[in-house]
């Protein structure tokens, strides 16, 4: 075991970390944006008593998550352009982790659905409410509100997933840190310092997100 741990190479390159680390939260951001609206789409399908919405938006939630993210990824940037769709590597991972997290977020939300009291809507229809309003200002509202615990956990783990987008070049944190490590061969330091700004940035975001929840949630 003669090997010394030296961060000096990694730290002239910490910089190009940190734009990577801001790269992986703008794809986490851009994700989870696209899949709340597939996501909530899919649940209310999920929820509806008509076969002709209830079964695509199964179909759709059961083929996405027995898929792997990775093999996602891989059929979107390489398979798509096959095909006649060519996207760029950055709008080829959020749309990917975009429909990944939709399936998962579906779920999500159709339990949000679920546990909404059936009183709130007849109040609504008492005070002449149309359906798009009870939706719109009483439904989503109070469902928001009960799955923000696991819409925040949902945030975070599509945080750890855009480390996959290494995989297609698209310079996020790993694919930074990759980089450095080939050109200086600090392995050990690399992955430390990039293992840390992980843990660091993870830890920030859910305590963020906690108070988020208590400044939101439902009065008991």
């Amino acid at each position: 075991m003669g090997y010394q741990l030296n961060f000096a190479a990694v730290w002239r390159s910490f910089d190009s970390l940190l734009e990577g680390l801001g790269l992986s939260l703008l794809l986490a951001v851009g994700a989870i944006g696209i899949g709340c609206l597939i996501g909530l789409v899919v649940a209310f399908g999920l929820v509806s008593k008509r076969g002709l919405l209830r079964r695509p938006a199964a179909l759709y939630v059961t083929i996405i998550r027995n898929t792997p993210i990775l093999v996602l990824v891989l059929f979107t940037y390489f398979a798509l352009p096959q095909l006649g769709l060519r996207l760029g590597k950055i709008e080829s991972f959020v749309y990917t982790l975009a429909i990944y997290s939709g399936a998962y977020l579906a779920e999500v939300f159709r339990g949000g659905l679920k546990a909404v009291p059936p009183g709130l809507r007849e109040a609504g229809l008492a005070i002449g409410l149309t359906e798009h309003q009870i939706r719109t200002s009483i439904i989503l509202p109070v469902m928001f509100r009960s799955v923000l615990p696991a819409l925040s956990s949902t945030f975070i783990s599509l945080f750890k997933d855009t480390s996959l987008a290494a995989a297609i070049a698209v310079p996020e944190l790993t694919f930074e840190a990759r980089k450095i490590n080939v050109e200086t061969f600090r392995v050990v330091e690399t992955w430390i310092v990039a293992s840390g700004l992980y843990v660091a940035t993870c830890t920030v975001i859910a305590a963020l997100l906690r108070r988020l929840e208590r400044l939101l949630a439902i009065p008991r």
